[in-house]
Formats: structure tokens, C-alpha cells, sequence
């Protein structure tokens, strides 16, 4: 066990260690945050994924109108006997033998070859193939708002928590420097209780009130321990103790009335609903291409060998079973011709179709309505917090010197006998709630500048107006 001199020094060097490591702790300043938060954050992350697909579909949608181009070479080796008779090939499942039809069932095979070269191209379909590629862009442009919406709100959300975790060490704070004067009082009325100056139930008074700030800096603690915890998940980083920057606890913002260049209909979550109703529109016109007619060129060119030579149907010896007999081509053909396809049933079906499309339009222009209205509401109430916040940022100096004066005559007095213990923790109530009161004003200030930042879509009025 370590000798009493050697714990006290084992107890500063240990202190020191603290002091210094959390000196040398790098202040994790609003900027740093939010560039490792838009850096690190899944949710955005996925969105620039989803931003990547819908480009690399718009390009695969571009080349949709590629007519399509086949190449196809077999080489078989079976008999040809024919047969009158009706037949289907139900699912691919028939056999494409061409021969005579022969009085008997004939087991002679030979080899057989067929090269082929198709092209398909719809070149006109009243536009269908333009509508799909407008319908991608207009995709893509979706995808690109709902990415700058996510990181516009990601950035609001990350501030947010990184006021509400500096005001929770400064309210923690307050709480320790209550706890220590609860500490300090309790020296002073133990002292005049031993001695006869103080009744014996002033002492019980000032056990509750240590044992009250306790509990309150024991809660504040956890509160500090949530919300950094809140900021850690924001950052994408894990759960760890942040230095912050004291400026938000310290002055008001540089500007307390900034007004945003940023046109109202551009805020970034109202371009992203307005393309959400871009995209809608767009399939409805898509949809709409599917009543009409399809026009379709086609060409074909073909080269075929046999191994079963042009008079077997009346001599059946006059084949061979050699594989380079049979497999070289010996005829050839082409084809060209152009083809119309229209199912006219589709008017009925597509027509319903395209009005449940107007419908999802429709529903998009109503919540778009909703959000326009719910961000005019919230910028007209930004100016009222703006300037209740700053009502009280100006008042709560007052508070705190008038209390911590009330709180210095109290003490004195009862240290010399003239007031007694009620009157004192009263004084240390009142002034631990105006330091709370402090922290709370200079904090909120912040707080209403950054809720006008979010209803106008302008976070820059609020990230450069330290």
C-alpha cells in the first residue's frame, strides 16, 4: 500500500496527465463537423449511390433506341424425316427438322449447319424512346436534389446537435460550480453548528442541497454523455468526448438579422419535391406512347448447310454423314421488310394507367403545397425567435450579477450570523438558475439563426456568421 506522500503525489501526477491530454485535445470546430459528417454519413452515402445508378440507367436508356443486332452460328447432327400434320412449338419445345415426307421412318442423319444475322430496330414509336430518356433525366435530376436536400438537412442536423451538446456541458458545468458551492456552504454551516451559532437542522438543509446538486450534475452528466452520442452517430464517428468551440457560448452571431440571396422556390427540399412532380409528369407521357403503334424494321441473312443432298427425296442414299459436308454453307438468303405491331386493347388499358399517373402527380403537387407552406411559416416565425432570443442574450447578464450579488450578501451574512439558511438557499437556487438561464440565452440566439438557416434553405447564413 502507498504511504500518504506518495498518494498525493501519485494523485497530481495523474491530474497533470488529464489536464494535459485534454489540453492537448483538438477543438472540434462547426466547420470540421460538418465536412466529416457530409464525408462520413450513410444516409448520404446512399444517396450518392442512388445519384450514380440513375446516370449509369439514363445512359443504358439512351442506347435502348440501338436497334438490336444478333449473330447466332448451330451445328446439328439428326434425321429429317417429315410428316404432314399441324404441330406448335408450345415453350421452344419442338424440333425444326426438314425433309421429305417418307413412306417409313427413316434412321439416316447427317450433319447441318445454319448462320445467322438478325436486326430488329422500332424506329418510329410516336416518341416512346424520347419520352423514356426524358423520363430517366428528369430521374436523375430527382436524385440529384434529393441529394443536395439530404446534405442541406444533414448539415441543419448536425448543427443542431452540436449547439445542444455545448449547451449541455455548459449547463453540466453550471452544475459542478453549484455542487461546489453547496460544498463550500456545507463547510461553513457545519462549522457554525458544531459551535453553537447555527441550529442543528441548518446542517440537515445543507446535506439536501449537496445531495440535490449531485443528482442534478449526475443528469447533467448523462445529458452530455446523449448528445455526444447524438453528434458521434451525425459524424459517422464512434461515441467519444468532443472539445468544442466556445464561440456559440461566448457572442452572438456576427450578424443577427442576415437575409439569404437564395430565391424562396429554391430551397433545396422544394426542388426535390418539385422533381419529384417533374418525374411523374414525365411517365404519364411515357405511359401515354404505349396507345400507339409500334414500327419496326427487321432484316435478316442467312447461310445453311446440309449433309442431305438436293434428290433425296427420291434416292435416299443421296446423303452424307461427313461433318464438313454438312456443316458447310451452301444456300443463302435475306430478308428485309418493315412491320407495324399495335395492340389496340392498349387504349383502354394505358388510358387508366396514365390517369393514376396524373393521380401520383397530383398527390406530388399537394405535398409540395404542404412543405412550400409549413418553410413560409417557418421563416416568418425565424424572425420572431431571432429577436426573442436576443431579448433575453441582453437580459441575462443582469440576472446573473444581480443574483451572484444577492447570492455573495446572503453567504456573508449567515457566515456572520445575520440571515439564516433558507434565505442562503434560496440566494444559491436563484443563482444557479440565472447561470443556467446564461447558458441557455446565448445558446438559443444560435439556435433561431440556425432554424431561419433551415426554413430558407440558406445554411451559409448561419456556417459564415461567426
Amino acid at each position: 500500500m502507498l504511504k500518504a506522500p506518495f498518494k498525493y503525489l501519485f494523485a497530481a501526477f495523474s491530474l497533470i496527465i488529464c489536464i494535459d491530454a485534454h489540453a492537448q485535445q483538438k477543438v472540434l470546430t462547426m466547420k470540421d463537423a460538418e465536412q466529416i459528417a457530409l464525408s462520413n454519413y450513410a444516409s448520404i452515402k446512399a444517396k450518392m449511390n442512388q445519384l450514380n445508378a440513375s446516370k449509369a440507367f439514363l445512359t443504358e436508356t439512351k442506347n435502348e433506341y440501338l436497334p438490336d443486332l444478333s449473330f447466332s452460328g448451330q451445328q446439328d447432327y439428326g434425321t429429317v424425316n417429315g410428316q404432314f400434320g399441324p404441330s406448335y412449338g408450345f415453350k421452344g419445345l419442338g424440333a425444326a427438322s426438314a425433309g421429305p415426307v417418307l413412306a417409313n421412318q427413316s434412321w439416316k442423319a447427317g450433319f447441318g449447319a445454319l448462320y445467322l444475322a438478325n436486326v430488329n430496330w422500332d424506329f418510329f414509336a410516336f416518341g416512346r424512346a424520347v419520352e423514356k430518356v426524358k423520363v430517366q433525366k428528369s430521374v436523375v435530376s430527382r436524385d440529384e436534389t434529393d441529394l443536395a436536400q439530404e446534405q442541406f438537412q444533414h448539415q441543419v442536423r448536425v448543427a443542431a446537435a452540436y449547439l445542444d451538446l455545448l449547451a449541455a456541458q455548459q449547463l453540466a458545468k453550471a452544475e459542478q460550480d453549484n455542487l461546489n458551492r453547496t460544498l463550500d456552504l456545507q463547510k461553513v454551516v457545519v462549522a457554525r453548528v458544531k459551535n453553537g451559532l447555527n441550529p442543528g437542522v441548518d446542517s440537515s438543509q445543507a446535506n439536501a442541497e449537496v445531495s440535490n446538486a449531485r443528482i442534478s450534475l449526475a443528469n447533467a452528466q448523462q445529458t452530455v454523455l446523449d448528445q455526444s452520442n447524438q453528434l458521434a452517430i451525425y459524424l459517422g464517428l464512434p461515441h467519444q468526448a468532443f472539445l468544442l468551440d466556445s464561440v456559440f457560448v461566448s457572442k452572438a452571431p456576427a450578424n443577427t438579422d442576415p437575409q439569404s440571396s437564395l430565391n424562396p422556390d429554391d430551397h433545396p427540399i422544394l426542388k426535390y419535391y418539385r422533381n419529384r412532380i417533374g418525374v411523374s409528369d414525365e411517365q404519364a407521357k411515357y405511359l401515354n406512347t404505349y396507345s400507339y403503334p409500334t414500327f419496326t424494321f427487321f432484316g435478316v441473312y442467312q447461310g445453311k448447310g446440309s449433309g442431305f443432298g438436293s434428290g433425296y427425296a427420291l434416292d435416299q442414299s443421296a446423303y452424307t454423314s461427313g461433318y464438313g459436308t454438312g456443316v458447310d454453307p451452301t444456300r443463302f438468303n435475306y430478308l428485309l421488310g418493315v412491320g407495324v405491331t399495335w395492340d389496340f386493347t392498349n387504349l383502354f388499358r394505358v388510358s387508366n394507367t396514365v390517369k393514376a399517373q396524373k393521380f401520383t402527380s397530383e398527390q406530388y403537387r399537394n405535398e409540395y403545397d404542404l412543405v412550400s407552406q409549413q418553410l413560409r411559416d417557418q421563416a416568418s416565425l425565424a424572425g420572431t425567435r431571432i429577436a426573442t432570443a436576443l431579448k433575453n442574450y441582453h437580459e441575462v447578464p443582469v440576472e446573473v450579477k444581480a443574483a451572484s450579488d444577492a447570492y455573495l450578501q446572503k453567504y456573508t451574512l449567515y457566515k456572520n450570523g445575520l440571515a439564516n439558511i433558507v434565505d442562503l438557499t434560496q440566494a444559491l437556487y436563484t443563482l444557479n438558475r440565472a447561470e443556467v438561464d446564461k447558458d441557455i440565452a446565448y445558446n438559443n440566439v444560435w439556435q433561431a439563426l440556425l432554424y431561419k438557416a433551415a426554413s430558407v434553405g440558406d445554411f451559409g447564413i448561419f456556417i459564415n456568421n461567426f
